[in-house]
């Protein structure tokens, strides 16, 4: 193995390491909400050579203005929003929601496929070239919102899916109306000039048990003009499993308020 070969493997086992750092364990099973038969999760592929795996509900009574698209991080994909209960109750307040599994990359070095289990990618979804670029990655993300007829956009952006979030974000798309990150990844991939230009209504959510993640990110994302902040007590980077009605609460509350 090359000594570049080695810087990557050591920076690729620091970041798994800072990802579950702070973390209080795996969720309680009282933690998880199972589903709600009056709700009905719909499952599909979007169109074309790279379809995207996602999950949708749409809203038992009269629809709110804005969509809300869920994406995952490490270990996790669309099956975790369902499992939590997240999706059901999106459905009952009238909101439309979709859950997406994010695609790993298609082409990477034999040598290096252990960085394959630093990215997205745990459900349906088949890999994917335009991953493997940041312009490909905003790309994708606005042909699967386009696919899915999805024009007033709430996008949730876990931890490792700020790989595939935060370019769409500095793309300022029109259909983008909301921007909930949680600890993302790559926050240091872009100036403060870049979060100042970003007029989106965010909420920034983190966990209080995540020290490393969640604080690198919410220095560079406190530059965003339009933002809150809400930290939940005795949560680690994965927060919204750890404190799920918390979460839900909070996530809600801002949904309600957007215009």
């Amino acid at each position: 193995m090359s000594p570049s070969q080695i810087v990557l493997l050591g920076l690729g086992l620091l970041l798994m390491l800072l990802l579950y750092v702070g973390l209080p364990g795996p969720p309680e099973q009282t933690a998880w909400l199972w589903g709600d038969p009056n709700v009905t999760i719909l499952a599909g592929l979007t169109p074309g050579s790279s379809p995207i795996f996602y999950r949708e509900v749409l809203p038992l009574h009269r629809a709110h203005r804005v969509e809300v698209v869920l994406l995952h991080g490490k270990a996790f994909n669309s099956r975790t929003w369902e499992r939590l209960g997240t999706l059901q109750l999106l459905a009952r307040r009238g909101y439309r929601a979709v859950a997406l599994d994010l695609p790993v990359l298609s082409a990477f070095p034999a040598s290096l496929s252990w960085c394959l289990l630093l990215l997205p990618g745990f459900g349906n979804s088949a890999p994917s070239k335009e991953a493997s670029t940041e312009a490909g990655r905003a790309e994708l993300l606005e042909r699967v919102l386009r696919d899915l007829e999805v024009r007033n956009a709430v996008l949730v952006s876990p931890s490792l899916s700020g790989l595939y979030a935060l370019p769409f974000l500095m793309q300022h798309h029109r259909q983008l109306h909301g921007f909930v990150p949680i600890a993302p990844a790559s926050t240091q991939n872009y100036t403060q000039e870049q979060f100042w230009a970003v007029k989106t209504p965010t909420l920034i959510l983190y966990g209080e048990l995540d020290r490393i993640l969640a604080r690198e990110s919410l220095r560079q994302l406190r530059h965003l003009p339009n933002h809150s902040v809400v930290k939940l007590q005795d949560a680690g980077h994965a927060c919204y499993l750890h404190k799920p009605k918390d979460f839900h609460l909070v996530l809600l509350t801002f949904l309600d308020h957007l215009p």
